[in-house]
């Protein structure tokens, strides 16, 4: 507890172990990381439809009712 009072790292072995941040800083950190993921998420879809991936809308719709008993 010493060494957080001095610094916010603890380290052991010449590598961090340990990061104490307020509270507002790791929200802004766990949103940053939201937005990569979401960023990511689209990059890779843009990128099956460049190399035409994807399939017929009423192809999905007519297996995901059927898995799922839906009624079109």
């Amino acid at each position: 507890m010493k060494q957080i009072r001095k610094s916010t790292r603890i380290v052991v072995k010449s590598k961090a172990a340990a990061v104490a941040q307020d509270s507002h800083t790791y929200q802004r950190l766990l949103d940053i990381a939201a937005r990569a993921d979401v960023y990511e998420g689209i990059r890779q879809g843009l990128e099956e439809a460049r190399q035409a991936k994807g399939r017929d809308i009423e192809e999905f719709f007519a297996e995901f009712e059927a898995a799922h008993g839906i009624s079109g």
